[in-house]
């Protein structure tokens, strides 16, 4: 069992940068990936960026550039910093844990490839 908890979202103006957290336990968390993703109103779930067990990482194309993952072991926590924030950023965020190693390898990008999820985060950008 993993327990996520994110937070750091928020209101930011376009241009604006927010850096999101994601402190997990219950596992040993260097062993495991890691990933963001965002849902925005009456649309599905998409992935955003994750990060593998070294370090690896993998970026949504709308993302790259403009947001980086990182992980601290020591603190068991994941991050996503935003920068270049655009309106269309506007989402609830989501962190996730990837267990299962050779299913995240196959489900990277997808919600299949994560077993356990965060509550959420709201981040809204105005323009």
């Amino acid at each position: 069992q993993v327990q996520l908890v994110e937070s750091g979202g928020g209101l930011v103006q376009a241009g604006g940068s927010l850096r999101l957290s994601c402190a997990a336990s219950g596992r040993t968390f260097s062993s495991y990936a890691m990933g963001w993703f965002r849902q925005a109103p009456g649309k599905e779930r998409e992935f955003v960026s994750a990060i593998k067990w070294d370090y690896s990482t993998y970026y949504a194309g709308s993302v790259k550039v403009r947001f980086t993952i990182s992980r601290d072991n020591a603190k068991n926590t994941a991050y996503l910093q935003m920068n270049s924030l655009k309106p269309e950023d506007t989402a609830v965020y989501y962190c996730a844990a990837g267990l299962s190693r050779a299913t995240f390898n196959s489900y990277a990008y997808n919600v299949r490839g994560y077993d356990y999820w965060g509550q959420g985060t709201q981040v809204t950008v105005s323009s």
